[in-house]
């Protein structure tokens, strides 16, 4: 039977994303306007990022020491700070002020990715995968809401160009922390006193938590390396407007998250391993679409298929990962995890600008190819160990 959690992380799940998807559609272009060179134009979404990346371990930590409800509580209301603060950067025109913004609204998102994490503390063990999934669709709300926001509030505020924008999500942020005050904490004591508790290096030698963190880093590499580009590929080197690259994010956002509709169901009846080796075929298929063509027709397909790709891929080594540790191991666990996914996600993010202004934007989309061979090999060669946990 699934926790009246669920639903509640299922909202605050939407509006933590709304929160980074406002980020990444407006971050470079805003970052174009105010950088002192193009190639610095991702730094603030790249920021986002790293500030994920350093937190995720004292996400972890803290929330073993005050609890679940009350980290969640606390990120959301710095988010709800980062964001004001995001709006006085654009106000003040400052780079800077902007990025250290975009810096601390990204910690606050190492407590947005535990949030799939405190759904599998909340069910039994056999709704683990439908909890998850259940959670992650809340991606579905945000991606209409995020980027709508962003668009329509843009000018909002006469002081300037995308100052509504950043306020709208902090009043989002808001109601994420009154939310958690209904979240109701997983007592997990008794079986972390009875569990074991293994040495952290007994745990990230296993196999199967290999496989889960390289599912999870490719998953998340391969995505932000391309999600973070397009906007500006799009509106700076195509000359698309905001509205058409607003629906090419908006329709990325709901294809990572509208397959949780069904994504569990699926590893529950097909496996972990099929559903692994579906997304990272069709991450695969995003470079057909990319590479052959600069219409808003490929760019729609190659972000709907990344998104669909990066869910099926993510998921499977999220559910993955929950196998490989005792309920007293489950905090450093998870820290790992996440460090090492959100670090390689920082690097994409900070090679994507980059890459795209002092290479382009084919060369960008076919470096990703080699890591994907990677998780498919290692994918195949683990089939077996795979099959056994599902």
């Amino acid at each position: 039977m699934l926790s009246r959690n669920i639903p509640l992380l299922a909202v605050a799940q939407a509006i933590g994303i709304s929160g980074s998807a406002t980020v990444v559609l407006l971050g470079g272009i805003i970052g174009t306007n105010l950088a002192p060179t193009p190639a610095l134009a991702t730094v603030p979404i790249t920021l986002t990022v790293i500030g994920l990346a350093l937190m995720t371990i004292p996400a972890s930590l803290l929330m073993r020491r005050i609890g679940r409800r009350r980290g969640f509580i606390t990120a959301a209301l710095v988010a709800m700070a980062a964001a004001l603060l995001a709006a006085y950067g654009v106000f003040l025109e400052s780079f800077l002020v902007f990025c250290l913004a975009t810096l601390i609204i990204g910690s606050s998102n190492a407590f947005v990715q535990q949030y799939r994490f405190a759904a599998s503390e909340s069910v039994p063990p056999e709704y683990v995968s439908r909890a998850i999934s259940i959670v992650l669709l809340g991606g579905i709300l945000a991606g209409f809401v995020g980027p709508e926001i962003a668009k329509r509030t843009q000018d909002l505020i006469p002081a300037g160009l995308y100052l509504g924008s950043f306020v709208s999500i902090a009043i989002l942020y808001a109601i994420a922390a009154l939310l958690f005050l209904f979240f109701r904490e997983v007592s997990q004591k008794e079986e972390e006193t009875r569990g074991e508790n293994r040495p952290l290096r007994a745990i990230v030698t296993q196999p199967l938590f290999v496989i889960a963190v390289l599912a999870g880093a490719v998953s998340y590499g391969t995505m932000t390396l391309i999600m973070t580009a397009t906007p500006i590929h799009m509106n700076h080197n195509h000359g698309f407007t905001l509205a058409d690259t607003t629906f090419v994010i908006q329709s990325h956002i709901i294809a990572m998250y509208l397959p949780s509709l069904f994504s569990g169901i699926l590893i529950a009846r097909l496996g972990l391993f099929r559903v692994m080796l579906v997304g990272v075929g069709l991450l695969f298929s995003v470079a057909v679409f990319a590479i052959a063509g600069s219409s808003l027709a490929n760019f729609w397909a190659a972000l709907v298929m990344l998104g669909i790709g990066w869910n099926f891929l993510f998921v499977g080594g999220t559910v993955l990962l929950t196998q490989t540790y005792f309920p007293a191991e489950r905090f450093k666990s998870q820290a790992v995890n996440d460090f090492t996914v959100f670090g390689t996600q920082a690097v994409a993010s900070l090679s994507s600008g980059t890459m795209l202004f002092l290479a382009s934007w084919n060369i960008l989309i076919l470096f990703s190819l080699p890591f994907l061979f990677l998780i498919l090999l290692v994918i195949l060669i683990m089939r077996q160990r795979i099959l056994a946990v599902t």
